[in-house]
């Protein structure tokens, strides 16, 4: 099953000319999710992926710049008639929140499923994989959001089963789900004997802002893709204790103790050049790149290759470089 992150957003607080504000999709399948929802968020999907229909709207903290492009967004998708209900989940105040945008909001065809949540309980289920929240720090209620698929069995060796006297059809499906089964000659056949060592899930990790916190580093340990805040650098550390947020150099060092395939860096400030925030976190972490908006990485099965990074690859159109996450110096990115 194809998974991918597209970041539609990336600036921190205040939109520029290259950057909108926070948000980001994830695809699963068929299955769209949402993550924050900052003032032009519409106009980045449809610029991108095209304004399809969401599952869900999964919310970091209910700060402006991560909140204000939901009102707008809502509309639009009763002025095309939806039907279907939308799941809106986040941190606790989150459905005093809505209420007080129902006059700007109005009437909508479909039900908002609102779930506050801080942290930890599963918030959206596809076949084989939950959406949880986790815990962050950022001085109000605040959440990350981890997806994660389970293991899947091992491959099913069929010229071995085959041996063994197992009849084709069925008994192969009950063997590939991990069930016994009995062969032609009387003897029990175990899916042990036919299947490979199980195969790792992928996990994505989207911690919106926050310091750093153990909350993350646990949820994202050996994760294929971490996506965390990195709105200061660290000559300006006091700065980020004082307004809960962290620096390149904290989510790398996060990215390095969790393990992780890859760590992309969002919520850029103006106050510096993306080469800097990539240059500081690639002295703790070497598979770390600073996010652009439109940016797409692809997560492919773990015996299919690493995650990959490409720049503008979730753009509508254009011709998209392909940077290669490794864990060595041979990543590079370009403003």
């Amino acid at each position: 099953m194809d998974l991918d992150l597209v970041v539609l957003g990336s600036a921190a607080s205040v939109p520029s000319a290259a950057r909108g504000l926070s948000s980001a999709l994830i695809r699963r399948g068929g299955a769209r999710l949402l993550i924050d929802c900052g003032e032009g968020t519409q106009r980045q999907l449809m610029r991108s992926t095209g304004l399809g229909e969401l599952d869900a709207v999964l919310l970091t903290h209910l700060h402006a710049d991560h909140v204000l492009g939901l009102p707008g967004m809502l509309k639009t998708f009763g002025l095309r008639d939806r039907t279907e209900p939308l799941l809106i989940a986040g941190p606790p105040g989150l459905d005093r929140f809505l209420r007080v945008l129902q006059p700007v909001i109005g009437r909508l065809p479909f039900r908002l499923e609102v779930e506050e949540t801080d942290g930890m309980d599963a918030t959206w289920s596809q076949d084989g994989c939950i959406v949880r929240a986790i815990p962050t720090d950022h001085g109000v209620p605040s959440v990350g959001w981890v997806l994660e698929e389970e293991d899947r069995p091992g491959r099913f060796d069929v010229d071995h089963a085959r041996a063994l006297g197992v009849r084709e059809g069925a008994d192969f499906g009950v063997l590939q789900r991990g069930g016994d089964v009995i062969a032609a000659d009387g003897t029990t056949v175990t899916s042990s004997q036919v299947l490979g060592e199980h195969r790792s899930g992928r996990t994505i990790v989207y911690t919106g802002d926050t310091a750093a916190c153990v909350a993350v580093r646990e949820a994202a340990h050996e994760a294929t893709l971490l996506v965390h805040e990195a709105t200061f650098l660290e000559v300006d550390a006091d700065r980020a204790r004082e307004t809960g947020h962290s620096t390149a150099h904290d989510a790398a060092l996060t990215a390095a103790a969790a393990n992780v395939e890859l760590l992309v860096l969002t919520h850029v400030s103006t106050r510096y050049m993306p080469r800097e925030i990539e240059r500081e976190a690639r002295g703790v972490f070497a598979a770390s790149v600073v996010a652009r908006d439109f940016d797409l990485v692809e997560l492919p099965f773990p015996e299919r290759g690493a995650p990959r990074h490409v720049v503008r690859g979730g753009r509508s159109t254009g011709d998209p470089v392909a940077i290669q996450s490794t864990h060595d110096d041979g990543l590079h990115s370009a403003e």
